[in-house]
């Protein structure tokens, strides 16, 4: 994990085993189909995603070749839903109603999703994740849309915030669940923990 006055990561661009993705889902479908073989983790190339937004990426293909392209150790998270499955997520979950409407749980690896900035203190590497929790009526809703892409919508009194290993939350409602920027259904509770850099990536 990263510690105060240690380097996190180094150079050395992209091996030949490793895969090349351009979506934070397709890079938690790689943890997973080894996680299902008992095969380790391969080193993955980002060229899209949050993740590869989060971490500075340029979406240069050719970049991730080069001998000084960053190679970092990254947290997986894992989160198990109502059905009992554990599903990896390298960047997000998202559990909440149509348009945030009632009460949204969010848990962030990465600081963003698309242009908001919606967990600017999270990062990929330190063994936790953020969480924010919280209900905002429609006008604190409209507020905090023109304040997300700068990350100015945090603190506020009513979205808790929390830095966490793991935990368990009962949502309240059966909410639609969002890994990764790919819908998996819905569920009432979500159970989370971190595999703390289990995933080495390339930018």
């Amino acid at each position: 994990m990263i510690r105060p006055g240690r380097d996190w990561g180094g150079d050395g661009g992209l091996p030949a085993d490793a895969e090349v993705v351009s979506t934070d889902a397709q890079a938690a479908a790689v943890v997973a189909r080894a996680r299902a073989s008992g095969a380790a983790v391969p080193v993955v190339g980002l060229v899209g995603g949050d993740l590869c937004l989060t971490l500075g990426g340029r979406g240069d293909p050719d970049r991730l070749r080069a001998l000084d392209a960053p190679r970092l150790p990254v947290d997986v998270g894992w989160v198990r839903l109502d059905d009992g499955e554990e599903l990896p997520f390298v960047a997000h979950v998202v559990a909440r109603r149509w348009g945030w409407r009632g009460r949204f749980v969010v848990v962030m690896n990465a600081e963003r999703i698309g242009s908001w900035k919606l967990a600017p203190r999270a990062h990929p590497g330190d063994g936790r994740v953020d969480v924010l929790d919280g209900a905002l009526p429609l006008d604190a809703r409209l507020a905090a849309r023109s304040r997300v892409r700068t990350g100015d919508h945090v603190p506020h009194p009513a979205i808790a915030e929390r830095r966490v290993r793991s935990f368990d939350v009962d949502l309240g409602a059966t909410l639609r669940v969002v890994i990764d920027g790919a819908a998996v259904g819905r569920a009432r509770r979500l159970a989370v923990r971190v595999d703390p850099q289990a995933l080495t990536v390339v930018v």
